[in-house]
Parts: C-alpha cells; sequence; structure tokens
C-alpha cells in the first residue's frame, strides 16, 4: 500500500507550498517516523527561502535530507523532533530527533535518528540542532576558567552559545545585541546583556553571531591584546568589509572561523557526530533553554510563517513548527 505525506518545499525563492509526497517502502534497518514539533533556522533557513545561497556553496549548504536543489523548488530543514512508530523494536514509540526538513511523517536509516533523553521535553529537543553547532563553537575556542567572553548577536546561535559559556565556572559572558528585547532572553538564560556602545571590552574571547558587518567589526574592538573572535555568522552571498588596517595587527588578534558541517579538529579524534549530537541533547534538560523558543505555528501555516521570519515581520529566535493528525 501506497503511504503518503504532507511536506513543506520552497517552489521558488520567496514562495513555500505544502506538498503531498509519497513515501518510501521502509526496510528493516529504517523507521517511520511521525512528526511532532519541527524548528526553523531563522538564519540559514531565511537565507535558504529568500534564494541567497551562494551557487558556489550548493554543495556545501546541502541538508542531509534535502530533495531537489537550490535555490529552487527544495524541501530543505534539519530540525526535526518525532516519534517512531515503525522499526527496530529498541525505537518504536520513541521521541527522536532527526536531521529532516518540515515533514509530517518520513522514512529514514535507523541510524539517522537520535533517542531524545526523557529529561529533554519533544518541543525543546528542537533545539539539538543549535546546541549542537554550540558545542561544535566552543569546541573550536574552548573557554577557560576565568575568561571574559562576549557573544555579540542574540539570535538562534548566539544565544545557544551563550547558554552554555554560563555553565562554565568563573566564566564572565555578556551577551551583545542592538535590540533591548533580548535582555530578557540573556537574563532567562544567566547571563549579562549590553547593547554593543556599552559592551565590556578587554576580553579574551568574543563569539560573533550577528552575521553584520557591524557586529564583526564591534568584536574586533571589544578583544584584549591577543585575543580571539569566533565567527559563526554566515552572509551567504554578501561580502563583508573589517577594519584590518587599524589595531589589528599591532594588538595580534586572531579571527577564526567555527562551522557544524565538520567535528572540531579538536576533537575530532575522539568524537563523532553521533557523540556531538548526543551532548547537544543532553544539554537540552536544562530547562533555561526554552527561553530559545519564541514563536510556534502549525505546520499548515508555513507558507505564511516562513516569509514573515525572512522580513523580520515575525520576530523569532527558534520559531517552532507543530504538527497535528494526518491532515497537518
Amino acid at each position: 500500500m501506497t503511504r503518503t505525506a504532507r511536506a513543506f518545499w520552497l517552489d521558488s525563492p520567496g514562495r513555500g507550498v505544502i506538498r503531498d509526497v509519497e513515501l518510501p517502502v521502509r526496510w528493516a534497518d529504517e523507521v517511520l517516523v511521525r512528526t511532532l514539533f519541527s524548528g526553523v533556522s531563522r538564519g540559514t533557513e531565511t537565507l535558504v527561502f529568500r534564494g541567497r545561497v551562494p551557487e558556489n556553496q550548493y554543495a556545501a549548504m546541502r541538508a542531509p535530507f534535502q530533495d531537489g536543489d537550490f535555490p529552487g523548488p527544495v524541501k530543505y530543514g534539519y530540525l526535526n523532533v518525532g516519534e517512531v512508530e515503525e522499526g527496530p523494536r529498541e525505537l518504536v514509540g520513541r521521541t527522536v530527533f532527526c536531521l529532516y526538513p518540515h515533514q509530517t511523517r518520513y522514512v529514514v536509516p535507523a541510524a539517522a535518528v537520535t533517542p531524545v533523553p526523557p529529561a529533554v521535553p519533544a518541543g525543546r529537543a528542537v533545539l539539538a540542532g543549535t546546541v549542537e553547532t554550540a558545542v561544535n563553537a566552543l569546541w573550536d575556542a574552548p573557554p577557560l576558567v576565568g575568561d571574559r567572553i562576549a557573544v555579540v548577536g542574540g539570535g538562534m546561535i548566539g544565544c545557544s552559545v551563550a547558554a552554555l559559556l554560563a555553565r562554565f565556572p568563573g566564566v564572565r559572558v555578556q551577551l551583545v545585541d542592538a535590540d533591548p528585547d533580548r535582555a530578557g532572553v540573556a537574563e532567562a538564560l544567566g547571563v549579562g546583556f549590553a547593547r554593543p556602545a556599552d559592551a565590556h571590552g578587554d576580553l579574551d574571547l568574543v563569539v560573533h553571531a550577528s552575521a553584520t558587518e557591524a557586529g564583526l567589526a564591534r568584536s574586533l574592538e571589544l578583544l584584549r591584546p591577543e585575543g580571539t573572535v569566533l565567527e559563526l555568522s554566515w552572509y551567504g552571498d554578501r561580502r563583508v568589509a573589517l577594519p584590518l588596517g587599524e589595531a589589528f595587527h599591532s594588538r595580534r588578534l586572531t579571527l577564526r572561523s567555527s562551522q557544524v558541517g565538520t567535528v572540531s579538529p579538536a576533537r575530532a579524534a575522539t568524537r563523532g557526530y553521533a557523540d556531538r549530537l548526543a551532548l547537544a541533547l543532553d544539554l537540552l534538560a536544562d530547562p533555561a533553554l526554552d527561553a530559545l523558543v519564541t514563536g510556534e505555528s502549525a505546520f499548515t501555516e508555513l507558507p505564511d510563517v516562513l516569509p514573515g521570519l525572512a522580513a523580520g515581520d515575525i520576530p523569532a529566535l527558534c520559531h517552532r513548527i507543530r504538527y497535528g493528525g494526518d491532515g497537518d
């Protein structure tokens, strides 16, 4: 019997639709998952939605279970939490996380899903992919006890990094953002907050996640001599200018990139992708991370929600998508 599901597709830049899709036959080493929640990764997914993925990055930007190609039609996304309906006995009935797009049901290899720990609610588990990015970032530039750190950019990634840094002993952390409303999120996460002009300086480490030229320049200004900026922003096809002719060389500053597509070289010898994701899910037992989920819509509303997120009309960190019966 042919089984179908419903999936969100980017039909063309700026236009999303929900389509019926046919599910493949499930083999013994695969699982059928019914989606409970998915999350919109506002930075990356809105760039994809606007058609701003550079052609030379098409291969690097492919999601694990993406269908179609950039700029569209394409089925894109990677924050999915569901319940296993069919598959190996030890997984049936389990809540799992998978790097799958927005779709009501799907079939994937059993190895592609990670069980969600009992202490983590399904609705919070959509943050796993973002917290995984934060884990990789802090493997790339691990803080030391007593470090003075700022996270510039209070979006989904920046707040995830700030949340993890707040748990390091003796570390002073400040979230820096132009939006004063982010102060409430910072308080919920247990870190300080400042507008860019008021941020503390003389810092050991600045994690930049604002995806703005001004934010990156300010990040360099906040460093002590020989300090490091860890760059987490992804700019799509935009060019960024930096004031590298000022104090960058005389103060021996470091600008370093981090990217979740590979496990940090500092940990690659002992940790793999599965280890990193399992760690991220364990860290989500902290209820403070609920502050990162700032909106929720039904799956059927996605064609209207994504344009609003892309335009900034719907302010959000993680916007969660809920799924109901077979119709949505």
